[in-house]
């Protein structure tokens, strides 16, 4: 589907001038089709090749691209494409948030967590060094394209990182889901193409009916999807972002997350077993690296969903429901950490 990139863009948001922001791993093959899609409908394009890695979605970075788009004389009928996977996607959205008040972008994630969470939901944003995610905007995509054949090319660490947020689906909103991950084990591993489209599918549906209820994330019901969330921003705040995945850090904090929850009687112990084999038996990680947990409480108190002294966390009561939770003891938030 990369190849007829130039006709779904000129489908849903018709321009003279696009903007295809990549990293260096996603610049062969995948980044280098669609701009050669683009200029073939007749769209004038520009490549920006980045370094990979979390740390890329930083302020510097972001200042770098407002001047290309100077630079190249992006208007408010250019458009950005992101072609890559959360990290590309976020600061690619956060820049057509912000450059000229707006401008419109495609999302073409390269990656499985892309392609199942961060492309679908509008939410774009860079990293402070304290806090990630912290500095964004709520703004669409005017299309988003998945081509499950980019994950041929997925180094498995990386595959298996973005099938963290699948369970995480089945946890928070459908036990059945769940329960097709789990009888799916063996599918997943091997990458079959069926179970694939299945998995990114069901999971782009679950995601979108929450964002369609609560976009800003004004009601509440849209914290369901920060299951896992505030453990792993915290653990990759700690850590520098550079020893976990994303998809990594929400694995161990959707695990601390559930023992949290046994710590307040709010689930069984049988459930949050199941979780750990699950993404075990998934190739991911399901223990808290070394960390000081004086830091680890300073990243919980900057997380978004917190207030003041007030910690806020979505925990399950079952497989299947979860629950923004509030006032929860900082001593009982880093017991769940284990160890």
């Amino acid at each position: 589907m990369l190849a007829k990139a130039g006709a779904v863009v000129s489908s849903f948001c018709p321009t003279p001038h696009a903007v295809v922001v990549t990293d260096e791993n996603v610049e062969q093959p995948h980044a280098i089709s669609v701009a050669e899609s683009l200029r073939d409908t007749g769209i004038r394009t520009d490549l920006v090749v980045l370094p990979s890695g979390e740390s890329t979605k930083s302020i510097e970075v972001a200042e770098q691209l407002w001047k290309k788009c100077l630079e190249v004389e992006v208007n408010r009928k250019s458009i950005i494409v992101a072609v890559g996977g959360g990290v590309i996607g976020d600061l690619a959205g956060f820049i057509a948030a912000t450059y000229a008040r707006g401008i419109r972008f495609v999302q073409i994630p390269t990656t499985l967590l892309a392609q199942v969470d961060s492309s679908v939901g509008g939410k774009v944003g860079i990293n402070l060094p304290e806090a990630k995610n912290m500095v964004g905007a709520f703004w669409q995509p005017a299309a988003v394209l998945i081509d499950t054949a980019t994950l041929d090319t997925l180094p498995a660490r990386e595959y298996r990182a973005g099938l963290a947020e699948v369970v995480k689906y089945g946890v928070i909103l459908d036990e059945e889901f769940f329960e097709y991950l789990e009888r799916s084990q063996s599918d997943l591993n091997q990458r079959k193409p069926a179970v694939l489209v299945d998995i990114i599918e069901r999971s782009c549906q679950l995601k979108a009916k929450v964002v369609s209820e609560d976009e800003r994330e004004e009601s509440g019901s849209r914290a369901v999807l920060n299951y896992g969330h505030t453990f792993a921003h915290a653990l990759e705040s700690v850590t520098g972002y550079r020893a976990l995945l994303h998809g990594e850090a929400v694995a161990i904090g959707m695990l601390c997350a559930s023992r949290l929850a046994e710590r307040l009687g709010r689930i069984d112990r049988e459930s949050t077993d199941r979780q750990t084999t699950l993404l075990r038996n998934l190739g991911l990680p399901v223990t808290v690296p070394p960390v000081d947990h004086e830091h680890v409480l300073r990243a919980f108190r900057s997380d978004k969903k917190s207030e003041k002294d007030n910690l806020r966390f979505v925990l399950p009561s079952r497989i299947g429901k979860v629950e923004l939770v509030e006032h929860i003891d900082p001593q009982d938030a880093l017991g769940a950490l284990g160890g």
